[in-house]
């Protein structure tokens, strides 16, 4: 599934909704022999206890973030991989953040211009639920709710305008 290259416009970033949510779609469809489908509705982030996030420097700057429960990420980890759900447990923080790696860079590669204008930071993944998040980025993020394997999973996009 080729998306038509969208051009980059600091001002209207709420076109890249659809960017984002096909960039995500094809990393899961590709590295995850797994659909990922819109939520009907979102649902409570209270629940999401894994954090992964990679940063965007350059043309584009801001953080890209996937959020989700703890089954969701070994479901992710053990498909990724291609284990077991037991000892695909002990691999969820290096699987979700390999994911929202690559949900960064083709979400950047379909954006016209920024490939090669925007690099990308090493992953961090945080567990456990307490934990406010504050970006200094100025605008509202992207935020879409998706649905892998009936759990559900954020993500998001914040850029600096």
């Amino acid at each position: 599934m080729n998306a038509p290259k969208m051009k980059s416009n600091a001002t209207d970033h709420e076109s890249w909704r659809s960017v984002l949510e096909l960039a995500s779609q094809e990393v899961f469809d590709t590295m995850l022999a797994s659909p990922l489908t819109l939520a009907p509705e979102p649902d409570s982030d209270d629940r999401l206890d894994i954090t992964a996030m990679v940063g965007l420097a350059g043309m584009l700057c801001g953080v890209l973030t996937i959020r989700c429960n703890s089954k969701a990420g070994t479901a992710m980890a053990s498909k990724m991989l291609g284990i077991s759900l037991e000892e695909a447990a002990s691999q969820i923080c290096d699987a979700m953040g390999e994911i929202c790696n690559m949900v960064a860079g083709n979400f950047k590669n379909k954006v016209s211009g920024m490939g090669d204008g925007c690099m990308l930071s090493v992953p961090t993944v945080i567990t456990g639920g307490d934990y406010d998040c504050h970006s200094l980025a100025e605008s509202n993020a992207l935020k879409l709710s998706f649905l892998f394997e009936r759990e559900n999973v954020l993500i998001a996009l914040q850029v600096q305008s």
